[in-house]
This record gives C-alpha cells, structure tokens and sequence, in this order.
C-alpha cells in the first residue's frame, strides 16, 4: 500500500526555488511554501547544520518529477 501522492516526502519540482526541498516538506505537512522557506533562511542565522541537511533533503529525497 502507497501513500497518496499529495502525502509522499518528494521533492516538488514544480514549485522549486533551488531543489524543491521545503515546497515538498510543505506540501507533505500541510504548511505554507514560503512560510516554510521564509524559516529556513532566519534559521541560517542560528548555529547548526542548516544547510548540511538541506543538502542530504535534496539527495535523500526522490523529485515527484511533474515539473519535467
């Protein structure tokens, strides 16, 4: 049994600003695209691993590929 492709933990490669990583974490809980793209950067201000886990998001994370 498959999840519902609105609820899967893909990349949306249709509403993608670099890899699509927090539009398809939007998308799969329900928050708002920008909202969510809006905390990551303030969070870059704050020591941690920001960008280290965008990073293994965008190669962990299989693209929903409907962009293409």
């Amino acid at each position: 049994m498959t999840a519902p492709a609105s609820r899967r933990l893909t990349r949306d490669s249709r509403h993608k600003v670099i890899a699509g990583v927090c539009a398809g974490l939007a998308r799969r809980f329900g928050l708002s695209r920008n909202g969510l793209r809006l905390a990551f950067v303030v969070s870059c201000v704050l020591p941690g691993p920001q960008f280290i886990a965008y990073i293994a998001l965008w190669v962990l994370m299989p693209s929903d590929r409907r962009g293409y």
